[in-house]
């Protein structure tokens, strides 16, 4: 199996439902040279314990499972998601 494959196998089964029960995904952005670059989204972007998520989730998972997997870092911004949800709660669109 290829790592990725088996990056992708491990997301789907152990990291994603997690992430999906708070609102959330994860979006894989770079493997190079044994580091896992990915964003999380939806409600897990920008959320203050996203760095609690990254080490007892998704590290922890992928470096178990990997072997190739060495270190994972998390790209942290402002998600597309959240912008938008900003703007529709500035304009009182939510109810």
């Amino acid at each position: 199996m290829e790592v990725m494959d088996k990056i992708y196998k491990v997301i789907d089964t152990s990291v994603r439902p997690y992430l999906q029960g708070h609102g959330g995904d994860i979006q894989v952005l770079d493997f190079t040279d044994g580091i896992l670059r990915f964003k999380l989204t939806g409600m897990c972007s920008n959320c203050p314990s996203s760095l609690f998520t990254t080490e007892d989730i998704v590290k922890k998972e992928l470096t178990e499972q990997v072997e190739e997997v060495k270190e994972v870092r998390l790209e942290a911004g402002v998600s597309d998601e959240m912008i938008d949800f900003s703007k529709r709660l500035l304009r009182h669109e939510l109810g």
